[in-house]
């Protein structure tokens, strides 16, 4: 599981943000399904295959209830990369919460259904494969007409309409504005808007835009009491530039003592006042990667 992986799981958690993925993305902005009446549940299921235990695991899911009532199963999957067998897995999950229904503790209570988001984080190609699940097999003629479709939900959230973007209202704006903006300008610039998850939002962020010594940014951000996307940014780059201007130094000091080593003061003294010859010596050596 990569970093973009569980940094996502981890704002997607939170009942405010996951509400609003599904009523922006089910119901267009509609405040339908309320934060307070989202219940967390179990991500793992359980497969037997070939007499073996296989366990699969959901990125988030949550049940709407009203009372005690399951009105439905909320799940999000989140791709970085299309996946063409996503309506298999899609099914694996879906499958286990119904099977679950039938079970002797819950055969006389209400069924309720499992939908599936599928939300594809991908902002340089679009997702390609079908969402449906007869698209990925053989079938033949004969048979077609007695073999079940099941057909998946994939929100292609760097392809969203700019208005369809606004109308989210959690920090799963951010996330969305910052995919639209690097598919459509090859850049980003935050905005000012205050950020309620900040310590998720500032590791998701580093883990999609690659920024490093995340752990050092966050912390700087928390002292300066940074809150919005456009403060993080620049202070993003302005560690990045101290990180760059450290990495450096070491690198310097590192040929430095090898040279020492070498007895040769020419050397030395060349390489500390000819930035060519020092970048020569840094590769000759290895320290320049």
């Amino acid at each position: 599981m990569n970093g973009k992986d569980i940094t996502q799981k981890m704002l997607e958690r939170y009942n405010d943000v996951f509400a609003d993925i599904v009523n922006v993305l089910l119901f267009n902005g509609k405040r339908i399904v309320d934060e307070d009446v989202l219940i967390d549940t179990p991500v793992d299921s359980a497969l037997k295959l070939d007499g073996e235990i296989h366990s699969q695991y959901r990125d988030v899911a949550k049940y709407w209830k009203n009372s005690q009532i399951n009105i439905a199963l909320f799940g999000l999957e989140n791709q970085t990369v299309p996946d063409k067998l996503m309506p298999m897995r899609v099914i694996g999950y879906d499958g286990a919460e119904y099977k679950k229904q039938v079970l002797e503790e819950n055969r006389y209570k209400k069924k309720y259904p499992v939908i599936t988001l599928v939300l594809y984080m991908g902002y340089e190609k679009n997702w390609k494969y079908s969402n449906s699940l007869l698209d990925l097999l053989e079938v033949d003629e004969n048979l077609k007409p007695y073999v079940s479709d099941y057909k998946i939900n994939v929100f292609e959230i760097a392809f969203l309409d700019r208005e369809k973007i606004d109308l989210f209202k959690s920090d799963f704006r951010m996330l969305a504005d910052y995919l639209y903006q690097m598919r459509t300008t090859d850049s980003y610039e935050g905005d000012e808007s205050d950020i309620k998850h900040v310590d998720e939002i500032l590791m998701l962020m580093s883990a999609m835009s690659g920024f490093k010594n995340v752990e050092n940014i966050i912390k700087v951000a928390h002292e300066r009491k940074v809150s919005n996307m456009k403060g993080f940014f620049e202070l993003a780059e302005e560690k990045g530039i101290e990180l760059g201007r450290e990495e450096g130094a070491d690198m310097v000091s590192e040929l430095n003592i090898i040279l020492a080593r070498e007895g040769n003061l020419e050397k030395i003294i060349k390489a500390n006042t000819d930035k060519v010859y020092r970048n020569e010596l840094l590769k000759k050596y290895r320290l320049l990667k």
